[in-house]
């Protein structure tokens, strides 16, 4: 089929001159590296009396959708709290947690209660008694990038969205529908759908903390967020190997070499050529224990020059060798 193209597009167009807003943003880097992997989704027609105690969920996030009824959820020194219809939990680093129709109820090991394996990563679970049924999606996503782990870590334990909430507005209402729609008639793509439809949960659950927790305004999220600081981070994160010095850092952030090193050290904690290297050794890590590119290889995208000097700084920062790690992955 010939194109034509419209002719007033060929002309040059004089005195208009476009500049494209300023793409960085840090912060939003993070989040984009946090990358969402879903491990396991399950959803569960729970009759009372019933109690579910989740187990610890290693490098990953845990998330309770109640879509119908309510449950009383137990964390380790903390007083149980009543979850309603309509609200999600997250616990950004997969803490236990017991999940039951009374507060003192019994919980059963999550892996001791019978479950029908509808997909790869989704079940269904169905728990008999005379009481009040509530329904609930429960989900295990994993994260892996060092800027993801170092956001996870300054997140709080609980983190609580409920849909009735003004400030959730009706996105929180319509996606939590749509994820209960999905989950109580599973059609074809319906696990891709959830799948989506949770990580979006999961971003805006901590994009709501981060607007609103005073202290997500501090240390390194605030460095993030910094106008001129901001610059300089986003740039290692996108390319920690380049060859970063102080000074074309301080540069990259319109600022004299020692007010960005004072100002870099007050705001993230620690020097910034400092941050530079455990940058540079935490992703080399992620990429050894995960993956199969060769040392070398990673030594090299890392900034150094000599596998040797990479072996080096590696078991000087993690107590052994990237050999070893290799092996033990």
């Amino acid at each position: 089929m010939q194109i034509v193209q419209n002719k007033r597009e060929q002309r040059p167009m004089s005195g208009v001159h476009f500049q494209p807003p300023d793409a960085i943003d840090p912060l939003g880097d993070v989040l984009h590296m946090l990358r969402l992997n879903g491990t396991l989704y399950c959803r569960a027609e729970l009759a009372a009396p019933w109690g579910v105690a989740l187990p610890q969920m290693d490098n990953s996030m845990l998330f309770i959708v109640i879509i119908s009824g309510e449950g009383w959820m137990r964390l380790a020194g903390r007083p149980p709290l009543l979850v309603r219809e309509g609200s999600m939990v997250v616990l950004p680093r997969g803490t236990p947690v017991d999940l039951a129709s009374a507060a003192d109820g019994q919980a059963v090991p999550l892996f001791d209660l019978p479950a029908t394996k509808v997909s790869e990563r989704y079940e269904m679970m169905e728990i008999a008694g005379p009481g009040a049924v509530t329904r609930a999606m429960t989900g295990v996503v994993s994260f892996d990038d060092v800027a993801a782990r170092r956001l996870v870590d300054l997140l709080p334990e609980l983190l609580i969205v409920d849909r009735w909430h003004d400030a959730a507005g009706g996105w929180l209402r319509s996606t939590l529908d749509l994820i209960s729609h999905e989950a109580a008639a599973l059609k074809p793509g319906g696990e891709a759908v959830i799948t989506r439809l949770a990580d979006i949960l999961i971003i805006q659950a901590i994009r709501t903390w981060l607007d609103t927790a005073a202290e997500a305004q501090t240390g390194w999220l605030a460095a993030l967020r910094d106008a001129q600081l901001g610059r300089a981070l986003a740039a290692i994160h996108r390319a920690p190997g380049d060859e970063w010095t102080l000074e074309r850092l301080s540069r990259l952030a319109g600022m004299s070499r020692s007010g960005f090193a004072a100002r870099f050290s007050e705001m993230v904690g620690q020097p910034a050529m400092r941050y530079l290297t455990e940058w540079r050794l935490q992703k080399a890590r992620l990429a050894i224990a995960n993956g199969n590119e060769p040392i070398g290889q990673i030594a090299r995208k890392a900034g150094y020059l000599s596998e040797a000097a990479f072996g080096r700084a590696f078991k000087q920062t993690f107590g052994e060798s990237p050999g070893s790690l290799r092996r033990a992955g």
